[in-house]
């Protein structure tokens, strides 16, 4: 489990990127995107999420989204994590909802 409380996990959407390590051994790089250019962003909620892992696998499962140009996710350790989805299009909350749960993590209910 990871010793920070919070940390954010960004591509070029202007969020604070902060390092971050947890006991995991898992450090959280921020990884430069290029500026999405969708029309929708749309925020979710997330539990269960611990560590730079954490936040990889579930950017990983919700960029396969079709029409899904970049992730982003303010990681709160033990809490509910954040995460922004920009597209082309909307994303359909059940296709989030199966992403988030394929890669081990609940969507809270908004």
């Amino acid at each position: 489990m990871c010793n920070s409380s919070s940390t954010t996990l960004s591509g070029d959407l202007g969020l604070t990127d902060r390092n971050h390590a947890c006991a995991c051994g898992h450090a959280a790089e921020t990884t430069a995107h290029p500026e999405a250019t969708g029309a929708n962003r749309e925020h979710f909620l997330v539990e269960g999420m611990t560590c730079a892992h954490c936040v990889s696998s579930v950017t990983e499962e919700i960029s396969a989204i079709d029409g899904v140009e970049n992730v982003a996710v303010e990681l709160e350790v033990g809490g509910k994590s954040r995460v922004m989805v920009v597209s082309s299009q909307p994303v359909a909350l059940e296709d989030v909802r199966a992403a988030v749960t394929e890669a081990g993590y609940t969507l809270v209910a908004q």
